[in-house]
């Protein structure tokens, strides 16, 4: 069994990463830490977790795990991916990795000089409905891909939240902007060559809170709104010459409708759905990548996260340029 230490009660950790990886067939949670000790007693217990620690640093030194889950704010993540590295612990790390792209190259020198694997933890590239799209696109089911469609949203606006919060790597674009990009990507085995984007901030909270991209695939076209003070949806369509593929729930798995493919065919008269019930991507990512650190099987590379980051970064420049950037 791989034993994960947790660092940091962040809320992602404890509602759906602990919960993942306590129902996971190959992991355990081992250990948490906070840097209040009472916080990650009080996890601890409401776990059942062997270990609380009150530092970082102490439970990186510790023999009782293998690897970590990194659900710190999104400034946080290169800092301790490497320090955990450099521990020789594995590390499984909450997305956006980073806040740029050339930061990700200091993440894949611990990576390699310290021989543990990290990866990115984008859940949606475990999921089974992912990998129909992915089928279904490479079989040519709805002929020519020529336009994917989709959107991201939510409301907050608590000043508190870290995605309010830019010192903390806030804004709608690291936080789920990465989501169309990766998805769209994964499912098509395609990469932007360049993007136009426009770019709202708050005015109180200095983060981008909106943003429309349109991104030029090449053989295709992408467009993607994403938003963090618009009511919740979810939507995804990839739109070809023969028909059209869409998913009910995308990214936040057994949300809304439940998790289905839904394949029409040019004449929107026929349609073949493909269902998935009770599937915790969750789940599937931390058994996937437990395997992995035995070498049974592949996750989401540090080089996948380089590509995929390029984007982002991308979008914020042309936000700012108001004209076509490459990726």
């Amino acid at each position: 069994m791989f034993r994960f230490g947790i660092l940091s009660t962040a809320k992602i950790g404890t509602e759906h990463l602990i919960p993942a990886i306590q129902q996971a067939d190959n992991c355990v949670v081992s250990a948490i830490a906070s840097r209040d000790a009472a916080k990650a007693r009080k996890v601890a217990g409401r776990f059942g977790i062997p270990q609380a620690f009150g530092s970082y640093e102490a439970m990186l030194a510790s023999d009782e795990i293998d690897g970590v889950y990194i659900p710190l704010p999104t400034s946080q993540h290169v800092e301790w991916s490497v320090k955990a590295a450099k521990a020789g612990k594995h590390v499984l790390c909450e997305k956006p990795i980073s806040l740029k792209a050339s930061d990700i190259n200091k993440i894949i020198k611990a990576r390699d000089t310290h021989g543990v694997i990290i990866s990115e933890a984008f859940m949606v590239t475990y999921h089974p409905q992912w990998l129909k799209v992915r089928e279904l696109l490479k079989k040519g089911v709805i002929g020519t891909l020529r336009h994917v469609d989709a959107s991201f949203t939510y409301f907050n606006v608590d000043a508190k939240n870290m995605r309010n919060r830019p010192e903390l790597g806030g804004g709608v674009i690291p936080d789920i902007g990465v989501y169309p990009t990766v998805a769209t990507r994964f499912a098509t085995q395609k990469e932007p060559v360049r993007l136009q984007a426009t770019v709202e901030f708050d005015p109180k909270f200095g983060t981008d809170r909106y943003a429309n991209v349109w991104a030029d695939f090449g053989e295709f076209d992408m467009n993607f709104y994403i938003s963090t003070q618009l009511g919740n949806r979810q939507s995804i369509v990839f739109h070809g010459d023969k028909g059209f593929i869409e998913l009910t729930a995308p990214f936040n798995s057994n949300l809304y409708e439940g998790d289905e493919v839904r394949v029409h065919n040019s004449g929107h008269n026929e349609t073949r759905v493909y269902r998935y019930t009770g599937i915790n991507q969750y789940k599937l990512e931390v058994e996937a990548f437990a395997k992995a650190v035995k070498g049974k099987q592949a996750v989401f590379s540090l080089e996948e996260s380089v590509l995929n980051q390029k984007v982002i970064d991308a979008i914020y420049k042309a936000g700012k340029s108001g004209k076509w950037v490459k990726v």
